[in-house]
């Protein structure tokens, strides 16, 4: 053999064998428990950019029946969603962020759900897309008219506790559902409005210091908290009135109006999450990327903070498909302390075609927490 054909059979086979190692790197796997003790919850992102496009709105159906189809499988016994249901409240004339009304926008969100009813309970925030504002600030939604106890019977089972809105409304989108011996251990599953009055901040930390819950691990969720920096956020907390004019195809809209007694990451973490003994774990959106921090409380427990905010994935919002598909599923081991945060997107492990990319394997996205004894 002369060295010109030695060296090509080499070179075909240094490709083949790279080649037969990116095809076993990538070789798909179907979610499964690790443990096959463990429980799990499902952790939605920011869905407004499936909503506001008529064309996306099935990938979100799609999200939701695969959880469906997979409650048994991995124990789903808990889904949350990190709020901005929708990507506008109110606006009613359409621009260039979407083709579908506010009430087409609500009722794909809503409706997105309606798989999941009287089969697991479900948490929704909500998001500062998901308001109205004056220019005082004040804020009205449509939650309550989407999102309400009778719409999902387990989501009443299981509320144990509740706040009212800015309209001085019963709501959801200030509630608590407690799920007691989940592999022994009892949880409250709390969220808080998008940047929390004060009000609502005592409210919650009142919850957790009763002393029927000092037991209990409390899961915490509410829409801005961490940044993809993971650092807190710490800017005053505003939303934006939709002006009633459209120039060169986009409605105006104010500067951004300050929320009267709200509070941001920072702030929700020193007055409420900080000093409680029993918040071991706050899930939140709104910033677009992965965060992560541990924190240490006042009782020297660890409290874990995590970001997963997918809209600007898949495109982003203007002209992409809302975000692939992705979501994380939160696997509780039965020794109580451990969990695996992992990343998946139904939409691309729907087919063999792209089934090698429905797992995000790096550490931003795949690695596990350990509570505190």
């Amino acid at each position: 053999m002369n060295k010109k054909i030695a060296t090509l059979v080499l070179l075909t086979f240094l490709a083949l064998f790279n080649f037969s190692t990116v095809v076993a790197q990538n070789a798909y796997k179907k979610p499964a428990l690790e443990n096959k003790d463990s429980w799990s919850m499902i952790m939605i992102p920011d869905i407004q950019n499936y909503v506001k496009w008529g064309r996306n709105q099935p990938i979100l159906e799609l999200m939701t029946a695969w959880i469906e189809e997979n409650l048994d499988t991995l124990n789903i016994r808990m889904v949350v969603c990190v709020g901005d249901l929708v990507q506008t409240n109110e606006k009613i004339t359409k621009d260039y962020d979407g083709n579908q009304s506010t009430q087409k926008q609500w009722e794909a969100s809503a409706g997105s759900f309606d798989r999941l009813d009287g089969k697991v309970p479900y948490m929704m925030a909500t998001g500062n897309h998901d308001y109205s504002v004056d220019r005082e600030g004040n804020r009205t939604s449509r939650y309550n008219e989407f999102f309400h106890v009778d719409k999902n019977f387990l989501n009443g089972k299981y509320l144990v506790q509740n706040a009212r809105d800015e309209q001085d409304q019963q709501t959801l989108a200030n509630s608590v559902y407690e799920l007691k011996d989940l592999n022994g251990k009892d949880y409250l599953f709390m969220t808080v409005e998008f940047a929390p009055r004060d009000t609502i901040i005592t409210w919650a930390k009142n919850v957790a210091a009763m002393e029927q819950y000092k037991d209990h691990r409390i899961v915490l969720l509410t829409h801005s908290y961490l940044s993809p920096k993971d650092e807190l956020g710490d800017k005053p907390s505003t939303w934006l009135l939709w002006e009633p004019y459209q120039v060169d195809g986009k409605i105006l809209k104010s500067r951004g109006i300050t929320l009267p007694s709200a509070n941001n990451g920072k702030q929700i973490w020193e007055k409420l999450v900080k000093p409680a003994g029993n918040i071991e774990m706050v899930l939140s959106g709104h910033y677009s990327g992965e965060g992560y921090k541990e924190g240490i409380n006042d009782q020297g427990k660890s409290v874990h903070q995590i970001l997963f905010d997918a809209q600007a994935m898949g495109g982003g919002g203007r002209s992409g498909n809302g975000g692939d598909g992705w979501l994380r599923i939160l696997e509780f081991f039965p020794d109580n302390k451990t969990v695996s945060v992992r990343t998946f997107s139904p939409l691309f492990g729907a087919s063999p075609t792209t089934q090698g990319h429905a797992w995000k394997t790096d550490k931003r996205n795949a690695y596990k927490v350990v509570f505190s004894e």
